[in-house]
């Protein structure tokens, strides 16, 4: 069974950066497909990114899309979010999901075989 565990939150000003780290144990990420989730405060988790473990072919949601991108590290075993012009709307807890064997479709997951702890992103002045 794979664990995964984030990294990489914080505090940032609008327009800022920051690269999450969404690293696994447990089993090798590139026969998983990994999706980002992320829940706002008050506001249900929304699906953020999918990316194949087959081909690395990555789908976003339209409100991250030119401002997220996704990277895997296979020597690492280690998926990265790197997040670029960043809104307060952006502000949430962060995850990493994976489901074994999956071929990305749009930017969700079907179903889920591991989850991450989060972590917290806030984007403020």
């Amino acid at each position: 069974q794979v664990q995964l565990v984030e990294s990489g939150g914080g505090l940032v000003q609008p327009g800022g950066s920051l690269r999450l780290s969404c690293a696994a144990s447990g089993s090798t990420l590139d026969s998983y497909a990994i999706g980002w989730y992320r829940q706002a405060p008050g506001k249900e988790r929304e699906g953020l990114s999918c990316t194949s473990g087959t081909d690395d072919k990555t789908y976003y949601t339209n409100s991250v899309k030119g401002r997220f991108t996704v990277s895997r590290d296979n020597a690492k075993n280690t998926v990265y979010l790197q997040m670029r012009s960043l809104k307060p709307e952006d502000t949430g807890v962060y995850y990493c999901a994976v489901e074994k064997s999956y071929t990305c479709v749009d930017y969700m997951l079907l179903s889920f075989d591991g989850w991450g702890q989060g972590t917290q992103v806030t984007v403020s002045s």
